[in-house]
């Protein structure tokens, strides 16, 4: 029987305890273990727990990064462009936050995360900036209005992606949001649109 490679085992094992206990009560010793390997070899593929985790977020999440930065002004609708950011910012944050949340309980621990993460070029703060970029590029291309604070925009359409997963997606036994996906995406985007377009 073909066994994955220990990287991936490494990955995959990180991804189910970040998710089922939290980033902060995940050890790397607990990884090893449950992906069968010794903690030196985890130290092999990974820096530390943070890079894990930036790890777990680009490969084993819905893809929100890679959208973003493969988004090119005057291809496609704004609208339909920004609609399936929000959908895939509405998945990331769902799976994200259950994760991560754990961080924000611990203030000592969230900085020690942020000092962590600080050198492997990622955060919350990536996705706002990258889509400000491209919204940028359309306010260039004239597709967005001149005067329209594109960051503001940006940070606006993931807040609420954020805030949906917040509200709805890590309550247990809470209700289901009010609206489905793609509804939700489609109604903020035409939301958004009516005040930068």
């Amino acid at each position: 029987m073909d066994q994955k490679p220990t990287r991936v085992r490494i990955v995959d094992a990180a991804y189910e305890l970040m998710l089922s206990i939290g980033l902060a009560r995940t050890t790397t010793k607990e990884i090893a273990k449950a992906a069968g390997c010794s903690e030196a070899a985890l130290y092999k593929y990974f820096s530390g727990k943070e890079e894990l985790f930036v790890t777990v977020l680009a490969e084993r999440l819905p893809r929100l990064g890679g959208l973003l930065t493969e988004l090119t002004a005057g291809e496609g609708s704004v609208e339909g462009n920004l609609t399936d950011i929000a959908r895939q910012a509405a998945l990331f944050y769902e799976q994200t936050f259950p994760m991560a949340a754990s961080l924000y309980a611990e203030p000592q621990l969230k900085r020690r995360h942020e000092q962590g993460v600080g050198g492997l070029a990622a955060g919350p703060h990536l996705p706002i900036q990258q889509l400000d970029v491209y919204l940028r590029a359309e306010q260039g291309a004239g597709r967005i209005r001149a005067g329209a604070d594109t960051y503001a925009a940006a940070s606006l359409l993931l807040g609420a992606c954020a805030q949906r997963a917040f509200a709805y997606s890590t309550l247990p036994g809470g209700r289901p949001p009010p609206t489905s996906l793609e509804d939700f995406a489609a109604s903020l985007v035409r939301t958004l649109l009516g005040g930068i377009s």
